[in-house]
């Protein structure tokens, strides 16, 4: 009886009916298309066609398909600006100013002649026309992200030439409008003009500010992720309220949250997730919902003006792709990439012609409004839609593959170096801090293994002891698999903490070690016996880590090293692990050494090409050791490379850095490198020296009669 009263009258209008039938759609759609070789966003735009209000009539493209369909097209938008390589970004404008100039010349002027002459429209109809023709919507990029190409320069130039592309395009919307309605004036461009560089200032340079202070205060992933949404749909209406498009805004917001999320984070991996399995296909169904086949049998007007849209707005966008091809000396797969991503047109192309279609210019003698846009090109824009997302859904699915298997194929082998990674956990609230660390001393997507490693000591008297650290190693294996990392757990019992993470560095041939700072870290208590007894006994890369805040609010890397530093065997091998560590945390380099240091540091990194970013000072004396209180912003990681007593880089000085970090570094997140030895120290004295003269250092600090006399006097003995 109860089945009797449901509603199943056309179009349906139960809710859970119909967000269930989206859902199959999404579920079923890429797998039923995938059978016959048609890529999952031609399925989902076919069946939004066959299941909207001019096909089968099932769904209506009412207010909750247009609410998800414009989350979806601001997610694509956003993704565009989130997985973009700054550096290259930056390196490249001057192509992608090139690109977006000829994507938007070639259609508009092509598109004008077209209109005007074959079609028979005015000069301001034709103009807006054109217009349309010049814009494209990024449609196809979630193919070229799901086979990993987004960093290929062909996709930064297509992403770059579509914000040019959609800024002109509004202008002359913009133009167009205000002209038909005779209120163009001065005024007119200087408050746009204003308004813009108003909303560019808040998204650029205010909106860092209130990300930082969010991220550093909380850390749950749900209100993150809330957030991010939160920021990116603000700076789209405040896109909206300066005049512009709100997919300037989200792709601005991509720009400004790409350095607060990294691209290996458990953040990125659910941005990604929601906006590929929900938001994007509810996009993608909204456009099939536009198509109307039927426009085909509705007269030669609507078939003339269809096959004049389609033919001008695909061709000209081939033509621009390819001549950016040629005169760039891009390949040809890269030409086809890029005219597939730029050939779609969705979104935008739809807006400006419903603008133009609902300017009435006029009446007919019987009283009918005369359009800037007649129906005949709505309908001809609906049909070029269609034609268009499939032509640039083939065409992306086939370049970035080509593209991919190249970028695959010509990569060097992955080789077995030996690197393996261990992270000794001892505190449950800075779990995801040494993870995060942890999982980005080893390059992306490679196969070096990273341990979690937690040891119950025989000196521990809390019994409760054995169940936080289980614990605490579920939470990092959940920390490291929400971002699609693997953590290999490791639970010791030992007589003594220092003993277990010292054979289980031998039992597993670890080569870099990670450990976070023991809690009561003093001047005269710096590493703890733990840390002590590991340095002593390993002559493996070890990482002593203090983080003050969140690894993804940090804005650079501060490197100080001693004199000779480039004599220690381990020297190549940190720094191939510090750059390693700039590139992952998308952080700039900035390192102080001496200066036939810092020569060897250039060569060694301009083998690197994807180092971006990084910058050598000059500096020899440790006595001015304390210049970096001014040199080290807050939001720094001030990372200082050491060494083990009697060592080639060793200096005396280095006594005095517990002292240095605990007084002046409080508020900085800092990092202690120690290189790899080529064989254990036998210290006979161990590291106490390290330590002990930190009483002498303390007196030494007493009220003195100058600065000058102040700094002798700490590293007096």
């Amino acid at each position: 009886m109860l089945l009797l009263n449901l509603d199943f009258t056309l179009p349906l209008k139960n809710p859970v009916i119909i967000f269930s039938l989206v859902l199959f759609i999404i579920l079923f759609s890429p797998i039923i298309f995938h059978k016959i070789k048609v890529p999952h966003i031609i399925g989902l735009i076919i069946a939004g066609t066959l299941v909207g209000p001019y096909g089968l009539n099932l769904l209506l493209r009412d207010s909750s398909i247009v609410l998800f369909g414009t989350v979806g097209l601001l997610y694509i938008m956003f993704l565009a600006g989130l997985e973009i390589d700054l550096s290259e970004f930056k390196k490249n404008r001057n192509k992608i100013l090139l690109f977006g100039l000829a994507t938007f010349t070639l259609p508009l002027v092509t598109g004008a002649l077209a209109s005007y002459y074959i079609l028979g429209y005015g000069f301001l109809s034709s103009v807006l026309l054109a217009s349309m023709f010049s814009t494209h919507t990024l449609v196809a990029y979630p193919i070229a992200s799901r086979y990993g190409v987004t960093r290929n320069r062909a996709v930064l130039l297509t992403i770059g030439g579509t914000m040019i592309t959609d800024i002109l395009a509004l202008l002359i919307l913009a133009a167009i409008s205000g002209m038909t309605r005779e209120s163009v004036s001065a005024t007119f461009w200087v408050r746009l003009g204003g308004s813009a560089m108003i909303f560019v200032a808040i998204v650029f340079f205010g909106f860092p500010f209130i990300i930082r202070w969010f991220f550093k205060r909380f850390t749950d992933s749900v209100s993150q992720y809330i957030f991010v949404l939160a920021m990116v749909f603000l700076a789209s209406f405040l896109a909206e309220a300066a005049g512009l498009e709100a997919i300037i805004g989200a792709f601005f917001a991509g720009l400004v949250l790409n350095k607060f999320v990294p691209h290996s984070s458990p953040l990125m991996n659910r941005i990604d997730f929601v906006g590929n399995a929900l938001f994007i296909p509810f996009f993608l169904i909204g456009v099939g919902m536009l198509v109307d086949v039927s426009v085909l049998v509705k007269g030669t007007g609507a078939l003339k003006v269809a096959g004049v849209v389609v033919f001008i707005a695909i061709s000209a966008k081939y033509l621009a792709a390819k001549f950016t091809q040629k005169v760039l000396g891009m390949t040809k797969d890269e030409g086809d990439l890029i005219f597939g991503l730029s050939s779609s047109h969705a979104a935008a192309t739809l807006a400006i012609i419903l603008v133009g279609y609902n300017i009435i210019i006029g009446e007919t003698p019987s009283g009918l409004p005369i359009r800037l846009l007649d129906e005949d090109v709505l309908n001809g824009t609906i049909l070029l839609i269609l034609v268009s997302c499939a032509i640039s859904s083939f065409q992306v699915e086939k370049s970035a593959r080509t593209i991919a298997k190249l970028e695959e194929s010509a990569a060097a082998p992955v080789v077995d170096t030996g690197e393996k990674v261990l992270l000794s956990l001892a505190y449950p609230d800075t779990v995801a801090e040494m993870v995060d660390f942890g999982l980005m001393l080893r390059p992306r997507k490679s196969k070096v293994p990273v341990y979690a490693l937690h040891v119950v000591s025989d000196e521990d008297e809390n019994a409760s002891g054995q169940s936080s650290g289980k614990k605490m190693m579920e939470k990092a294996q959940q920390h490291a698999a929400a971002s699609e990392n693997e953590l290999l757990p490791l639970t010791r019992y030992d007589m003594s903490i220092s003993s277990g993470i010292i054979y289980s560095i031998k039992e597993q041939n670890i080569t870099k070690v990670l450990i976070g700072l023991h809690r009561s870290f003093s001047a005269t208590n710096f590493f703890g016996p733990v840390v002590e007894k590991i340095l002593e006994s390993t002559p493996e890369e070890i990482f002593v880590y203090q983080p003050m805040q969140p690894l993804n609010t940090l804005t650079r890397i501060v490197a100080v090293l001693p004199p000779n530093a480039e004599q220690e065997s381990g020297f190549t091998h940190w720094l191939d692990t510090v750059t390693i560590l700039s590139k992952e945390a998308g952080l700039p380099l900035a390192f102080y050494a001496q200066d036939h240091t810092l020569q060897m540091m250039r060569t060694h990194n301009e083998q690197d090409t994807a180092l971006n970013g990084v910058t050598y000072t000059e500096f020899a004396n440790w006595d001015d050791f304390l210049i970096f209180s001014k040199e080290v912003k807050p939001n720094d990681l001030f990372l200082i490379v050491s060494s083990r007593r009697g060592h080639v880089s060793y200096t005396e000085r280095m006594t005095k850095l517990p002292y240095y970090l605990t007084t002046y570094f409080t508020k900085n997140s800092f990092l202690l490198l120690f290189p790899k030895q080529p064989v254990a120290a036998a210290l006979s004295d161990g590291l106490a020296q390290f330590t002990k003269p930190l009483e002498t250092a303390a007196s030494a600090a007493k009220p003195v009669q100058s600065v000058v006399g102040y700094v002798k006097g700490l590293f007096t003995k």
